[in-house]
């Protein structure tokens, strides 16, 4: 259960650089082209990114 447990908490601090770099790579039409995201769909990225790393340093701020 720990092991679960852990793995979980680095999936968690581990999501919210590799979602930096998937949206910025998301947003670039030399990567994309004609399949770059949207400004709703980066806006939301980068909104889910915030909040994710809100509760990483919550999580080891509280603890």
């Amino acid at each position: 259960m720990k092991a679960l447990f852990w793995s979980a908490v680095i999936n968690g601090v581990v999501a919210v650089p590799l979602m930096v770099v998937i949206l910025l790579l998301a947003s670039r039409s030399s990567v994309m082209g004609p399949y770059t995201s949207g400004r709703p769909i980066l806006a939301l990225g980068w909104i889910a990114t915030l909040v994710m790393g809100i509760a990483a340093v919550l999580m080891f701020a509280s603890g």
